[in-house]
């Protein structure tokens, strides 16, 4: 049976799932299935969009498909590619805070993540008035040497990875983008045989074992041995892009505990909160407010946004919901900056008993928000998102 190999895969990672040492609760265990079931939609998905010389962006992470401590705030898109074979990509800049791209010699395993052989945001090229744009991405060409619109793919390049990045879910519209190989556009690719299919099953229960063994590890590369309710100064996001910084950490609250994180508004044209639980993935982002960003926070008058990270409600406008998670993690993304980000640009983080809110907050009467100013702010969110997601 073509299938079989998947069968026997998507059991074996039900396993790990239900053996994961955080799983000790009936939500744990109820959040991984759906993480499971997203993996094995994502895994299917991605070993059909296995296609190098006649590629597509396939939308890898969703609010239904979720890995690696997904950015709520970000489209990721991706296609495969030959090292030795151009491409062309075209699109329309929307109007979103950030537009970048990352070319990557491989994918993430249980003990290494790729290299990253070339990251630049929409600052690196040349765009049309109109927001058109045209890049190829190839082999070293010295005829090509000056166009800044020639990206070279560099040795065992694999995965092109688009991220589009929202600050205001609200006003911001997200761009168009394609791509093609160059030298076989108006052609058509063989037709499918049953063998071929069979195997893509056969990758794609790889592609799902090798995803949740590896992402159930990476946080302890990146997280868990730092110290609980702390997180670390700003720095360059490890095998991210250079124009992105991160602070990150994890959590344990007791449900009379709140964490109060104070971070300065930053200059940077995004800037990030979110919490994840511990399967390594985003919170519900679209019916909770799991996340800010700069432009969601309300800053106090003293240019600091201070988010209540908390299981009960405050009442405040920048409440960032726990929904039962009482561990979890922590991130903060810079992106699209222009410096480099110092200790002063990072998080203070500190947790207090959640009645000593009105006491430890120096404008939380300013903060004050009613259920009926709640209900609308997860409104937009859940209007935002069904939009977004259909870009």
């Amino acid at each position: 049976m073509a299938t079989e190999s998947f069968a026997r895969a998507v059991a074996e990672a039900e396993a790990i799932i239900r053996a994961a040492p955080h799983a000790r609760s009936e939500l744990d265990l109820a959040e991984g299935l759906q993480y499971l079931a997203g993996s094995v939609r994502a895994s299917l998905h991605m070993a059909w969009a296995y296609e190098r010389d006649f590629p597509f962006f396939a939308r890898s992470t969703g609010p239904h498909s979720k890995l690696g401590l997904d950015n709520p705030d970000t489209l990721y898109f991706n296609a495969y590619l030959r090292d030795d074979a151009e491409y062309v990509v075209t699109g329309r800049r929307g109007t979103t805070a950030d537009l970048s791209f990352q070319v990557l010699n491989g994918d993430y395993t249980p003990s290494a993540s790729p290299d990253s052989l070339s990251a630049f945001d929409d600052r690196a090229f040349e765009i049309a008035p109109g927001g058109s744009y045209e890049l190829r991405f190839g082999p070293e060409n010295p005829a090509r040497k000056d166009d800044p619109n020639y990206f070279v793919l560099g040795r065992g390049a694999a995965m092109l990875l688009v991220r589009e990045v929202f600050s205001d879910w609200t006003d911001e519209r997200p761009g168009e983008i394609r791509i093609h190989r160059a030298d076989r556009l108006g052609s058509a690719p063989d037709r499918p045989t049953p063998e071929r299919e069979a195997k893509r099953f056969d990758v794609a229960g790889k592609m799902l074992v090798s995803r949740i063994k590896t992402f159930l590890a990476f946080p302890e590369w990146h997280y868990l041995k730092l110290p609980v309710n702390t997180m670390t100064e700003p720095r360059p996001t490890p095998g991210g892009l250079p124009t992105q910084y991160s602070s990150v950490g994890h959590y344990d609250l007791g449900p009379d505990d709140a964490m109060v994180i104070t971070v300065p508004r930053s200059d940077a044209p995004y800037q990030g909160f979110q919490l994840g639980s511990m399967w390594y993935v985003s919170l519900d982002y679209v019916n909770h407010q799991t996340s800010l960003t700069a432009d969601q926070a309300v800053p106090d008058p003293d240019g600091m946004i201070r988010m209540v990270v908390a299981e009960r409600d405050p009442g405040l406008a920048n409440w960032v919901e726990c929904t039962g998670h009482d561990r979890g993690f922590l991130q903060i993304r810079w992106q699209r900056l222009s410096r480099e980000l110092t200790p002063e640009d990072g998080p203070r983080v500190e947790v207090v008993p959640f009645k000593d809110l009105p006491d430890r907050l120096p404008f939380h009467e300013r903060q004050r928000v009613t259920a009926r100013q709640w209900a609308d702010r997860i409104a937009a969110r859940q209007v935002s998102t069904a939009r977004r997601m259909l870009g």
